[in-house]
């Protein structure tokens, strides 16, 4: 059977993820009859949310063929920069100064997006001008990362992040427990970067550049795209990205752990690549990776509503994310075979027209 160009296999697999999402909500819904709920589908939406946030950053690293295992690490830094802010930072300058700042909430948040930022400009300087492969760089940057967080906060936890009013610095659970409009705000804010995300790819030369070099760098490079300058500036979106995911959690708890987002780098990954993302660079979208985060983020909350062990969901959520990898390389081939035997009967035709003209 023929969809357009595409054959009911190639159509299965491209909307492969909105599938899996409908018989995830089919499955669980027939085993527990809290599963769409509207409180329950709010709460597994707000979970979804960081996971979205990580995996639309991700979704740019992986259209340039790059991969980016530093987000979870970045995801605690971010909170504990923010915990740090939030008690107050004593500024010492030897007879000078000796005081402590409480920051605005506003400085709190840009300051802990900037370091996310800065640590995914350090990964793509390392890739393009010290030719590290991205793999190597962004585990390096992982252990950094999560080191920086250790020694900053010296192992521990920081504990009620809602600041103090007689300091001006409150403000801050509203991130992850306000409600605007009577929708949580770390929904709000997954769409809006969605949206962003969605305007960046497929409204602005950006967009085309990135398509270009996960397609073909040395190609894009030739026909004048600035591959280095697009390839740091997408490690530098998805640094930010895990940035606000880390602060949407620290805020949520009211409170910052070293060891927040641990993992969490695999889950974007599942995501971007449930999502019809191909590893390999160069195909991908908005729309899929959404459908990917929700496929991941239902599976998870529905194991846990339906009882399944803890760690059966480790194993189930590992041959997942198989499962996409082997579904990817599926469709890779196939629409390979599509694009030889059109060009095979491209060839034949023209063969036919210059006898016939003969």
């Amino acid at each position: 059977m023929i969809l357009g160009n595409r054959s009911l296999g190639e159509f299965v697999l491209d909307q492969r993820a909105f599938i899996a999402l409908i018989v995830l909500i089919i499955v669980f819904a027939s085993m527990s009859d809290t599963f769409l709920s509207g409180s329950n589908l709010v709460t597994m939406t707000r979970h979804v949310a960081y996971n979205a946030i990580l995996a639309l950053g991700m979704l740019l690293v992986i259209l340039t063929a790059g991969i980016d295992l530093s987000v979870g690490s970045i995801v605690g830094l971010s909170g504990i920069v923010a915990g740090v802010m939030l008690k107050g930072m004593n500024l010492t300058l030897g007879d000078l100064l000796n005081t402590t700042a409480y920051p605005s909430v506003l400085v709190v948040v840009l300051v802990s997006i900037l370091v996310g930022t800065f640590v995914g400009w350090i990964n793509g300087v390392l890739i393009t001008r010290f030719n590290v492969a991205p793999f190597i760089a962004t585990l390096g940057t992982l252990y950094m990362a999560r080191g920086a967080a250790l020694l900053i906060s010296n192992g521990s936890t920081f504990p009620n992040l809602r600041g103090s009013e007689a300091l001006g610095n409150t403000g801050f659970s509203f991130i992850g427990t306000g409600r605007p409009l009577g929708v949580p705000t770390q929904i709000w804010l997954m769409v809006i970067v969605a949206v962003l995300v969605w305007v960046l790819v497929a409204k602005t030369p950006f967009g085309r550049w990135l398509y270009a070099t996960g397609g073909n760098a040395r190609a894009a490079e030739l026909s004048g795209v600035p591959v280095k300058r697009v390839t740091t500036r997408v490690y530098m979106i998805s640094g930010a990205c895990a940035a606000l995911a880390g602060l949407i959690i620290a805020s949520e708890l009211t409170s910052a752990a070293p060891q927040a987002g641990e993992t969490f780098e695999l889950n974007a990954i599942a995501a971007v690549v449930i999502g019809g993302a191909s590893l390999a660079g160069g195909r991908g979208s908005v729309k899929g990776t959404l459908i990917g985060a929700f496929v991941i983020g239902f599976l998870s909350d529905g194991l846990v509503l339906v009882g399944v062990s803890s760690f059966w969901q480790v194993f189930i959520k590992g041959a997942v994310i198989v499962l996409a990898v082997m579904l990817d390389q599926v469709q890779e081939r196939l629409s390979t075979a599509r694009a030889a035997a059109a060009a095979a009967a491209s060839v034949k035709k023209e063969k036919e027209v210059a006898a016939r003209s003969t």
